[in-house]
């Protein structure tokens, strides 16, 4: 079981009945994304409550009538995936960590620096994102938070999101290792050669385009075609 100190407040409601446990917040927020996990060492008791700051237990008959069972680990499973649990600061901290560092990256693989042409670096886009006083949400994805964030950043960098189209033509002798790249991207056309070379044309973010090439070049030493053929944005 889990410290009772560290243990968390996971409350289902139905109707007006309100139903809580004590658990551990990590591994609850893992059981709700359907990870297997012991449900006996995320909780702190075996108790159902009806109002755990009061200390009030949930009568057993409406636990019964509620949830079909009086089986506590079954109740306590349920109440976590349907219910709501409470998050602790340091969860919430590390979730909007992981949250910035995501949308740091959309924005250095997807977008460049209109003045140069090139993808900003991720320690300056952090440093903007700094002195813009962006606030990072834990309740909401990364991809959702994404455009207002940059509307905050523009006037500290400039920023601009752009798709390459890009045909590359691969010797035989590397195109099956390079197929296996182009896949990782948006594979508009692919067409085998008469010379059993392979012509593609794909479309990728404005700011992988050097990444793109270098992870060309080292499988094909250097030996491919290469041609921009339009760029979106």
């Amino acid at each position: 079981m889990v410290d009772i100190d560290k243990a968390v407040v996971a409350r289902y409601k139905k109707g007006n009945k309100i139903f809580e446990i004590l658990v551990d917040c990590d591994m609850a927020l893992a059981l709700r994304q359907n990870k297997n996990i012991d449900i006996a060492a995320m909780t702190a008791s075996n108790e159902v409550f009806k109002d755990v700051k009061q200390g009030e237990r949930a009568p057993m008959h409406e636990v019964k009538e509620v949830f079909g069972t009086e089986n506590f680990y079954d109740i306590a499973k349920i109440i976590v995936k349907d219910g709501q649990v409470q998050v602790t600061a340091a969860h919430a901290d590390a979730v909007r960590e992981a949250k910035k560092n995501k949308i740091i990256n959309m924005i250095h693989r997807n977008a460049i620096d209109p003045r140069t042409g090139a993808p900003h670096p991720p320690q300056r886009i952090e440093a903007a994102m700094k002195e813009a006083k962006v606030n990072i949400s834990e309740h909401k994805s990364a991809e959702e938070q994404l455009e207002e964030i940059v509307v905050k950043l523009r006037p500290i960098i400039p920023i601009r999101f752009e798709l390459k189209e890009i045909e590359v033509i691969i010797p035989a002798q590397f195109a099956s290792q390079c197929f296996r790249i182009l896949k990782q991207f948006k594979l508009k056309e692919d067409k085998w050669l008469d010379n059993g070379s392979l012509r593609a044309v794909v479309e990728i973010p404005a700011g992988i385009q050097d990444e793109f090439f270098a992870q060309l070049n080292k499988i094909c030493h250097g030996d491919l075609q290469t041609k921009i053929l339009n760029t979106k944005g």
